[in-house]
C-alpha cells in the first residue's frame, strides 16, 4: 500500500472533510425516507436526487477514508539537508529572472497561487532530489520553463 505524503494541515483537511461527510449520512437517509412517502419512485425526483447524492458522499467517505489511512504525516521543520525533499521551501529565478517561491506538498494542500505546488505536478517532480545552483526545465501547458534554484528552506 503506498503512502501518501501531506503536512499536518492537510491530514487535518481530510479529517474535518471526513467528519462533516459522515455528519450528512442520515440526513440523506431522511430525505430518502421522506421521498419514499411521497409514493411512485419510479417519477420522484427528490428520490432520485437524493439516492444519487447518497452514492457520491459514500464514494466521497471511502476516498477519503483511503487517503487518511495511507497518510504520512510529515513536519517540514524536522528537516534538512542539501536535496529538495517533500515539504521544503524552494526559492527559483524564471526565465526573466523574476523571483519565484514554492513549497513542495501533498495533492490535498496544494493551491499554486499560494505558492503550495503538489508532488506530483510537473514543477514538482522537477525539484525533488535537486539543490541549490541547479537549473531545471519543466514543460507546462503553457510552454517550457527555465528555473534555477536559489534557495533550499526547511520551514
Amino acid at each position: 500500500m503506498e503512502k501518501v505524503p501531506m503536512l499536518a494541515e492537510g491530514y487535518e483537511q481530510l479529517t474535518t472533510e471526513l467528519k462533516a461527510l459522515r455528519e450528512e449520512r442520515p440526513k440523506i437517509v431522511d430525505a430518502i425516507e421522506e421521498a419514499r412517502a411521497h409514493g411512485d419512485l419510479s417519477e420522484n425526483a427528490e428520490y432520485h436526487a437524493a439516492k444519487e447524492r447518497q452514492g457520491q458522499v459514500e464514494a466521497m467517505i471511502g476516498d477519503l477514508e483511503d487517503r487518511i489511512t495511507r497518510a504520512q504525516i510529515i513536519d517540514p521543520s524536522t528537516l534538512s539537508g542539501d536535496r529538495i525533499v517533500f515539504g521544503a521551501t524552494v526559492s527559483l529565478l524564471d526565465d526573466d529572472d523574476k523571483p519565484v517561491k514554492y513549497q513542495i506538498v501533498g495533492q490535498t494542500e496544494a493551491d499554486a497561487n499560494n505558492g503550495r505546488i503538489s508532488y506530483n505536478s510537473p514543477i514538482g517532480k522537477a525539484l525533488i532530489g535537486r539543490k541549490v545552483g541547479d537549473e531545471i526545465e519543466v514543460t507546462v501547458p503553457s510552454g517550457d520553463k527555465f528555473y534555477l534554484i536559489e534557495k533550499l528552506e526547511f520551514i
